[in-house]
């Protein structure tokens, strides 16, 4: 692996090529505006090295010895991993693009890559990973509350976020109306929530699993 441009700020750029002379190129490229990049020579170097919580574009070729590039789309889509992904290939069609976009890859270079469209590509995703990982960022602490949460904690947490009032809470686990107002008190401190509403619009809007 290796690091070009020691002052740069903003996103990584993650490299994933077995060519070492495009590796290079694309380095001195992202330098040269100062974007930071780190190379790897196959997909293996890369998940043994990179930094899952660091805000990064990657740029992935397809065809690669060991692990290909798409394989390596659905292990990181299995990771959770909210980088933008570039692929770049000398090998590409409309099916090989089709599959890398379906599958949420944000674009697909032909190579010999033109360095304007490569640098306008990742100067755009750059800002679309500062925003992907910032939500993902919540989202992960969003979730590390509730699963702080005890079993019945988050039976009422559920039926708060079906809609259900104290009342109709306490019906249904066989408690009193005064337990279930404890449990929702204890939901909002141990979860740190303005409010059990802003906490029932985060459960909703990170799709969290109660």
């Amino acid at each position: 692996m290796s690091g070009a441009g020691s002052a740069a700020v903003g996103p990584v750029v993650h490299i994933v090529d077995d060519d070492h002379d495009l590796r290079q190129s694309l380095a001195f490229l992202f330098e040269s505006v100062g974007i930071q990049a780190l190379t790897y020579p196959d997909a293996a170097t890369f998940l043994a090295e990179y930094d899952p919580a660091e805000p990064a574009v990657l740029i992935v070729d397809v065809r690669m010895p060991g692990v290909s590039g798409f394989e390596l789309q659905e292990q990181l889509l299995g990771l959770d991993y909210p980088a933008p992904i570039i692929f770049c290939s000398a090998h590409g069609d409309i099916a090989m693009s089709v599959r890398a976009l379906r599958r949420g890859a944000v674009d697909f270079l032909e190579k010999p890559y033109k360095p304007q469209q490569m640098l306008e590509v990742v100067q755009e995703q750059s800002r679309e990973a500062g925003r992907r990982f910032s939500e993902h960022a919540h989202r992960q602490a969003v979730r590390e509350r509730v699963e702080s949460l005890t079993a019945r904690e988050l039976e009422v947490l559920r039926l708060v976020v079906d809609g259900l009032p104290s009342q109709l809470i306490s019906r249904r686990l066989g408690t009193s109306v005064k337990t279930v107002d404890v449990h929702r008190a204890r939901i909002k401190a141990k979860t740190g929530a303005e409010s059990l509403g802003a906490l029932v619009r985060d459960v909703l809007h990170y799709r969290i699993d109660l």
